[in-house]
């Protein structure tokens, strides 16, 4: 039950509706936008949901998907179904077009099945062939004319008709002629048509001179338009053969709808399908307009929106400004939300947004929310929402809230969910709080899901100490008095009444004596929501500030695991090395060894050779020591407050302390635990050294690590912005070593998208871009992993 009966233009789903109206290609598309209802059925509207998304699909891909020639076939299939009537040509040209698009549609669908399964399913019920079409086409051309080869009959006839014709013009010219070497034409005049027959013009007072037939005369009555006798006979054969030719082209037009009235079925089927693509284009063109996506569709009543969107609010300050999205959950702990405020804060478009996007759905369409927004069937929708009422009609406002609150307590249930604008408005405040407070507490207990607005203290405090209904506030800048239209659930709002006062110019005694009104218990209710709104900002920010640390956290740490598998890829390397060259210097040894002995013996160890080897044997021993000397040497002791480096690297850092073998270094920003062992003191000279290279490329790189997000924003860009930012992006990233970055392009038609990705192949250090996880933001970001 959707309630009242003009819930759709309370909400502008009218609007909607002339919108998507203006994207149909033909009327019975137009047709089935007016026949879109609310449904309760969840598979139903999973369908038709997964319908718009194909298609927006296709749309966004850029796909070439058949538009021309959408046509209304009704006309057509409702005269060829009546016996004895036909279609005129240009009728004929049309329809072929059509079922040609029919078939384009069907082949395009058939073709990519597994990527738009739905769309698939909604053309295998279409049973018309190509040669339907062609048998249009075989007898009528391009431009709508009956081929003469249509018939044998029309052939000769139109054949006759031609050498007829000819033979006309011949004996026309000839007998114009005559008449201008005799002065009896106008100067100027040509031979003419009248009532279907040549006709030569003659001037009044020659017309005696020339025998033949009167057939017109000129508005002044000089000129006469005369068929002479010679032209008679002939002219009269062509008028035959005309009537000929139109019998048979209607003989063939009704040979063709004969034909065609046999495919009746086949024919509406077609149609029916054409009108449910243009629809289904038509609501995918809305959903690309405004970013409208698929949510998770539960079967009973659920509401857990992220980043919600008004679609017409939406496009109305589309270029100008951007809409504050809608972060909303009702569960059944929490199935009502009682929304309080400043006036003008968005406490009804909130309510509106809600109401909108839920009966948008339930009739099959897109909405703008995050894909991960888990979105709930409703049986019923109830809506109170204040009407702009002339003076003569303020008496019965109140009044008609009253019986909607007796239809929603009435009717309303736990799969119901119930809107309610300025509860409790219209009348006293005393008893307008009181009748409000309950109607929510028999709505409550009803176990009804809802949101309702209002400005009543009685209502906050009733939705903070019931359990079923909670508080929330959109939230207001004290300190500039505007707001800021964002919802806040779990606290109420203050409607800040006296600050604004304040802010109008109101006076400071006014204000002071409106205070002493007010009361000490309600202004220190509202006092306590200030505070609350100020602690609740203070808040947000420490956690931004915690979210960015921790975004730099997880930045550095990237840098630290990156840099960790470098160092020990290089520490195997070294290893490898220094094992070769100690194998190659055990074998020179040995050899050296087995030499020696072979010459003393062979010497027979005379003092002279002796001596003569064994300083062969020292020089040897050096050179086997002199690796290990200066190993020694590099291996320099370190202490705290000492620069060093990682061996094979140019970074340096300060020791920031020591322990058993290990030492906590500080590179710029980062800190990491080395093994001593892979460390080198720096000199004077070699610091300078480090230094100079890093000054002479002109980086700073511990400035840039910290400063460097893995996240590049090019939304709103265009094409040529997009390139120059990117090569920076992608140089910073590789001189860091980045391991993984994202890139936030947009869904839109894809254009960025494909820009950007094919500008990446130009990087080899890119391993790979891909379409970011689908609760991430799927095809709308692009993540590049780094080799």
């Amino acid at each position: 039950m959707i309630f009242p009966d003009s819930f759709e233009q309370k909400l502008g789903f009218d609007t909607i509706r002339q919108r998507i109206q203006s994207y149909c290609l033909s009327e019975t598309g137009a047709g089935y936008v007016d026949k879109m209802r609310f449904s309760q059925d969840a598979d139903f509207i999973k369908i038709l949901l997964r319908q718009s998304l194909e298609f927006k699909q296709i749309l966004e891909k850029g796909e070439t998907f058949p538009s021309r020639f959408f046509y209304d076939g009704t006309a057509w299939l409702q005269k060829i179904a009546l016996e004895g009537n036909y279609l005129d040509a240009d009728d004929f040209l049309r329809l072929a077009n059509a079922l040609e698009t029919i078939i384009a549609c069907q082949s395009f669908l058939a073709k990519s099945k597994e990527i738009y399964p739905q769309l698939h399913k909604l053309s295998e019920p279409v049973a018309i062939t190509s040669q339907v079409p062609q048998l249009i086409i075989q007898k009528i051309d391009d431009k709508a004319q009956v081929r003469d080869s249509a018939s044998n009959e029309l052939k000769e006839i139109r054949k006759r008709l031609r050498e007829e014709q000819s033979r006309l013009r011949r004996l026309a010219d000839q007998l114009f002629r005559q008449a201008v070497e005799h002065k009896w034409v106008p100067e100027g005049a040509l031979p003419t048509v009248r009532d279907g027959r040549v006709v030569i013009p003659i001037l009044a007072e020659h017309k005696r001179k020339l025998k033949g037939f009167i057939l017109d005369e000129s508005a002044t009555g000089q000129t006469v338009f005369m068929e002479p006798t010679e032209m008679l006979d002939t002219n009269n054969e062509i008028r035959d053969l005309e009537h000929s030719e139109k019998r048979e082209v209607v003989k063939v037009l009704k040979e063709i709808t004969d034909a065609l009235r046999l495919q009746l079925p086949s024919l509406r089927q077609a149609f029916t399908f054409l009108s449910q693509i243009d629809f289904i284009r038509a609501k995918a063109k809305f959903a690309v307009e405004t970013e409208a996506e698929l949510p998770i569709i539960e079967k009973g009543p659920e509401l857990t929106w992220y980043n919600a969107k008004h679609p017409l609010l939406y496009l109305s300050l589309k270029g100008k400004r951007e809409v504050v999205p809608l972060n909303i959950e009702l569960d059944p702990i929490g199935r009502m939300l009682l929304v309080s405020g400043p006036n003008a804060g968005g406490k009804s478009v909130t309510l509106k947004t809600v109401g909108l996007l839920q009966y948008m759905v339930q009739c099959g369409l897109l909405i703008p929310v995050s894909e991960r927004s888990r979105v709930g069937v409703f049986q019923d929708i109830f809506l109170d929402i204040g009407d702009q009422q002339s003076i003569e009609n303020d008496l019965s406002t109140y009044s008609s809230h009253l019986r909607n609150m007796s239809v929603f307590i009435k009717s309303a249930n736990d799969r119901s969910l119930v809107l309610l604008d300025e509860l409790g408005s219209g009348t006293d405040p005393n008893f307008g709080g009181a009748i409000a407070q309950a109607v929510l507490q028999e709505l409550v207990k009803k176990k009804v899901w809802g949101l309702a607005t209002t400005h009543y203290y009685n209502l906050k405090l009733f939705a903070g100490q019931r359990q079923g209904i909670r508080n929330a506030a959109m939230r207001f800048d004290d300190k500039n008095l505007v707001p800021l239209y964002v919802l806040d659930i779990g606290k109420p709002g203050s409607s800040f009444a006296l600050e604004i006062a304040r802010k109008t110019g109101l006076p400071k005694e006014t204000l002071e004596e409106a205070e002493k009104l007010v009361g000490k218990d309600l202004a220190g209710f509202e006092t306590l929501v200030r505070s609350l709104e100020k602690e609740r900002q203070e808040l947000s920010e420490k956690i931004k500030r915690l979210e960015k640390q921790e975004i730099e956290l997880k930045q550095s740490l990237n840098k630290y695991q990156t840099l960790s598998t470098e160092l020990e890829i290089r520490k195997k390397e070294i290893i490898s090395k220094a094992k070769e060259e100690a194998s190659e210097l055990l074998k020179n040894t040995n050899r050296e060894i087995e030499k020696t002995i072979r010459h003393i013996r062979e010497n027979r160890a005379e003092r002279k050779e002796t001596q003569k080897v064994r300083k062969n044997l020292e020089s040897l021993n050096q050179r086997v020591a002199q690796p290990q000397e200066k190993k020694e040497k590099a291996k320099e002791a370190i202490g705290e407050g000492d620069r060093v480096r990682i061996h094979g690297q140019e970074g340096s850092g300060i020791v920031v302390s020591l322990k058993g073998k290990n030492a906590t270094v500080q590179f710029g920003e980062l800190k990491s635990l080395v093994n001593v062992s892979k460390l080198e003191k720096l000199g004077a000279g070699m610091e300078k050294e480090v230094s100079a290279k890093l000054r002479s490329v002109g980086i700073n790189i511990y400035e840039k690590q910290a400063h460097f997000s893995s996240t590049l924003d090019v939304r709103g860009k265009r094409v040529d912005e997009v390139i120059p930012m990117l090569d920076q992006f992608l140089d910073t990233a590789i001189l860091l070593g980045q391991g993984e970055l994202r890139i936030l392009h947009g869904k839109g038609e894809g254009v960025l998208r494909k820009v950007i990705r094919d500008h990446l192949r130009n990087y080899k250090e890119a391993a790979s871009a891909a379409d970011e996880h689908v609760e991430r933001g799927g095809d709308g970001i692009t993540v590049v992993i780094l080799k």
